[in-house]
């Protein structure tokens, strides 16, 4: 039997904003990435391990997503997944070619059923991998708020191979294109936006330590620090100078294939949504800012 045409793995995310280039300081003095490229209007910030960028800051005159990243391994296998998810019916703003721009790679993008654009690379320069302490190295996760969750969680199943891991309650489900237990999780909401990125700590000491120094600085969690049921990574949520909802997490569950099932999590048992009984509950304030703010995403099929 052939192996599944599916998405490789997740490697960051665009965000767009008025003005959010001015904010790079927050993210390098405070937050723990460092600057890999700049171009007019965007600044591109790479974290420890090997992805050139894992998350950027594009300037615009609204707020939402650019574009979620993910990896192949190389052409073959993008090529592959190209003509899977076209024969899907996904929406592609263009073939696989050469992409002119700071990062480069050889990819593809396309758009989700609420419009929002998924960009694909290969072929990326790799950083030398340097774990420091406290420091985030990677995206561990997006989770993105849908008006439509169970078409979308069949939508990333069927056209991108994702399985889903569990379910909390029947408010939001958790999908990996990998052995990470999420990389992708989505949350019944009103609109479509952004709910959080979380950016992975090399260990949960310094998953605190990057608590510390964010406290030292001037910025408290605004949801933890805790530990989630589905996962079993703790978190520590904070909020941006733009608004948007930031994660430190480690330790992310890794699944097993062979072994491993979907369960639904509670969400009315406190031990449930907090292993930890530290954090408690998400205030409403909490909830009101990981809702979003609607976006539109990319209606008009052109590459940007």
């Amino acid at each position: 039997m052939s192996n599944p045409i599916r998405a490789g793995f997740l490697r960051g995310i665009v965000m767009r904003a008025p003005g959010i280039t001015a904010t790079t300081d927050f993210y390098t003095e405070l937050w723990g990435l460092n600057v890999a490229k700049t171009a007019d209007g965007i600044t591109y910030l790479r974290g420890t391990g090997p992805e050139p960028f894992i998350y950027g800051l594009k300037d615009g005159d609204s707020y939402g997503i650019e574009y979620v990243h993910f990896g192949m391994d190389n052409r073959a296998d993008m090529d592959a997944l190209y003509a899977h998810v076209t024969a899907k019916g996904a929406p592609a703003l263009g073939q696989p070619a050469d992409f002119d721009h700071p990062i480069g790679g050889y990819g593809f993008e396309i758009l989700d059923p609420d419009n929002r654009r998924l960009r694909f690379t290969t072929e990326l320069e790799a950083n030398a991998e340097d774990d420091k302490f406290a420091y985030p190295r990677k995206v561990s996760h997006v989770v993105l708020n849908t008006p439509d969750m169970d078409a979308l969680e069949a939508w990333y199943q069927e056209v991108l191979g994702f399985r889903t891991s569990d379910y909390s309650a029947d408010m939001m489900v958790f999908m990996r294109c990998n052995r990470d237990h999420h990389s992708i999780a989505l949350v019944r909401a009103q609109y479509p936006s952004v709910n959080h990125v979380a950016f992975e700590m090399p260990d949960l000491d310094s998953f605190m330590r990057g608590i510390g120094r964010m406290k030292q600085k001037g910025q408290v969690p605004s949801w933890g620090p805790g530990r989630h049921g589905p996962g079993n990574n703790p978190f520590a949520y904070f909020v941006s100078p733009s608004g948007y909802v930031i994660e430190f997490t480690s330790e992310l569950q890794q699944i097993d294939e062979a072994t491993h099932e979907a369960q639904v999590w509670s969400r009315t048992d406190p031990d449930s949504m907090d292993r930890w009984m530290t954090a408690g509950p998400p205030t409403p304030a909490q909830r009101a800012v990981m809702a979003g703010r609607p976006d539109a995403g990319f209606p008009h099929l052109k590459k940007g």
